[in-house]
């Protein structure tokens, strides 16, 4: 499995797509899909300012459980995933991960999942601060 997995991280440094490109380059891969997450302007009617990203220290061991599970479940040739930490401002670069499939069907619906499995599982929470000078944390579950 560990030839599938390239490469998998939690940083405080601004992620890099050409790195995550990089990593999943394969030969005998027909479609590759990048997913990129980025920080938005507003969230259910309200102005966002920034967000701040904690992650729990077991966060990269879960984020390498969901790449093996997507891993075994579809065709997938390299895949690669970095989320950041620390605070990030509007249009900052918070999650990106890429998926390399024999085929391009097979690439849409492996990201689709890997961003989608990332998201519910693996134990990271932002603080959104708004215009209007409140905060929220989403994420933070029992």
């Amino acid at each position: 499995m560990e030839d599938v997995i390239r490469l998998l991280a939690v940083r405080e440094q601004p992620l890099s797509v050409d790195e995550v490109i990089a990593a999943v380059r394969d030969a005998h891969a027909g479609g590759t899909v990048v997913f990129l997450g980025t920080v938005r302007d507003h969230d259910s009617g309200r102005q966002v300012t920034r967000l701040d990203y904690t992650a729990h220290p077991t966060a990269e061991d879960e984020l390498r459980r969901v790449a093996e599970k997507i891993a075994a479940e579809h065709p997938v040739r390299a895949l690669a995933a970095m989320h950041r930490v620390g605070e990030l401002e509007v249009g900052d670069i918070a999650v990106v991960l890429a998926v390399a499939c024999p085929h391009r069907a097979e690439a849409f619906t492996a990201c689709r999942q890997f961003i989608d499995e990332l998201k519910h599982t693996v134990p990271l929470w932002k603080r959104q601060c708004f215009t209007d000078g409140e905060e929220e944390w989403v994420g933070i579950c029992c």
